[in-house]
């Protein structure tokens, strides 16, 4: 399958599936425990951020989970961590069947996150970033008692603005250099990449998160691309003005979300590296996966609480994730530490 075009610049298909789950059951999808499975990949930045914010919402069994493996042909996402390669509650292989199920000549990205009607078996959504906004609003009756407000409605104005900034030139903004089809567009979008991201080191240089004193949607949005840059995007897709590492203010405020409870213990690093250096095979022909970078380094201390602000508020973090969904251990920074 081809990601890249040939003289063209990269442009993400957005024609999603809108429909919306709301507390009301306006759109024919109201809110109700256990009626939906959120399916996410763990490789996915897209599908990390519905992964954290349901973490961080306590929302795991209102909204179970079903986590694809990390690769995936021109046709679906695929089950094969679940036994007999099926998911044990869709049973079904391929992500593809619940996006049939909603329409037959379904003719769009096959994506995730996706959240599924367990009742239909078909796709309500995949408009991800609708997904956790409305996590954050919609499901509130289920959320766990201190939970934090990711979308506070005094805040949403300015968060809004930081994630379309965020999402034009960093969460996209790798993936319009990484699959370009031209030398100029690939400079425009690496242009624009560490322009924003020397924008944003500045921004953060006197404050612990993008908005406000607590941990807020935009961070969730910005974390997502800034964990998978050394692994993936430094080299994969030719970001390499600079690593993370090389960003001292970047670096230190990843490091600090990475260590802050729903972040860090959501990241598979073996799945994010699989995927991209597997399925991207124009990028990647040889499927080579690369043993780096040192994961050690997420681990250290980063300092930024001499900033002022508290992850959480007035809340609290959430425990730790439930065995069923806990990431292994040797697919994190947590095995090196373990070794040392």
């Amino acid at each position: 399958m081809s990601y890249v075009h040939d003289g063209a610049a990269y442009e993400r298909d957005s024609r999603y599936l809108t429909t919306r789950i709301t507390a009301d059951g306006r759109e024919g999808h109201p809110v109700e425990p256990g009626r939906y499975r959120l399916v996410v990949s763990r490789a996915c930045p897209w599908a990390g951020r519905a992964v954290i914010v349901r973490r961080l919402l306590g929302l795991e069994r209102a909204l179970p989970m079903a986590v694809a493996g990390p690769v995936h042909d021109e046709r679906s996402w695929t089950f094969d961590l679940d036994p007999g390669g099926r998911d044990p509650v869709l049973g079904i292989e391929r992500l593809r069947d619940a996006y049939l199920a909603r329409d037959p000549g379904y003719d769009r990205g096959i994506t995730v996150p996706a959240v599924v009607d367990v009742t239909t078996g078909a796709v309500v959504t995949n408009d991800f970033p609708a997904i956790t906004l409305d996590l954050s609003l919609e499901w509130t009756a289920h959320h766990r008692p201190g939970a934090p407000d990711l979308y506070p409605a005094e805040r949403r104005a300015e968060i809004d603005a930081v994630n379309a900034e965020v999402y034009e030139d960093v969460n996209n903004g790798v993936y319009r250099a990484g699959f370009a089809g031209s030398q100029t567009a690939y400079r425009e979008a690496y242009e624009a990449l560490f322009e924003r991201l020397g924008r944003l080191a500045e921004r953060l240089a006197g404050s612990r998160y993008l908005v406000g004193d607590t941990v807020t949607e935009a961070d969730v949005r910005l974390f997502t691309t800034l964990v998978r840059f050394d692994a993936v995007y430094h080299g994969h897709f030719k970001c390499n003005a600079r690593k993370l590492t090389e960003m001292p203010v970047l670096w230190a405020y990843a490091r600090d979300l990475f260590q802050t409870p729903g972040f860090g213990d959501t990241v598979d690093f073996v799945h994010i590296k699989r995927h991209y250096y597997e399925v991207h095979a124009d990028i990647n022909p040889t499927g080579i996966v690369p043993a780096g970078p040192d994961l050690a380094g997420w681990l250290t201390p980063h300092g930024r609480e001499a900033l002022g602000g508290s992850p959480f508020g007035d809340g609290t973090p959430p425990g730790p994730p439930e065995p069923s969904e806990a990431v292994p251990v040797a697919h994190t920074p947590w095995a090196t530490a373990a070794r040392a």
